[in-house]
């Protein structure tokens, strides 16, 4: 699992029947430096990706999500899915490694 905050998300013309009852949001990854506050903008150079929620995130929201085959798990078919969100995160504490 990894910790995401979710900036946006996506409108759809259309969609599998396999989807309904959820939606697509936009989650930028989270790193060492989000999570402390190192970083000033909040958000990590990582790429951005696209996530299928079921759970209600909402932007802004930090959420833990998963990528890859795991992320078709919930399912009872194949469904082609790269990422989805699976826990919704009220509060945290990060503290990095000592050296």
């Amino acid at each position: 699992m990894k910790v995401g905050k979710v900036i946006g998300k996506v409108t759809l013309s259309h969609a599998d029947s396999g989807f309904r009852g959820g939606r697509f949001i936009l989650v930028a990854p989270q790193g060492a430096k989000e999570l402390t506050g190192k970083n000033p903008r909040g958000f990590s150079d990582n790429w951005t990706l696209v996530a299928y929620d079921n759970l209600g995130a909402g932007e802004g929201d930090d959420i833990l999500y998963v990528e890859g085959a795991e992320a078709m798990q919930p399912f009872d078919y194949r469904t082609p899915l790269d990422a989805i969100s699976v826990a919704l995160i009220d509060t945290y504490r990060y503290e990095p490694p000592t050296e």
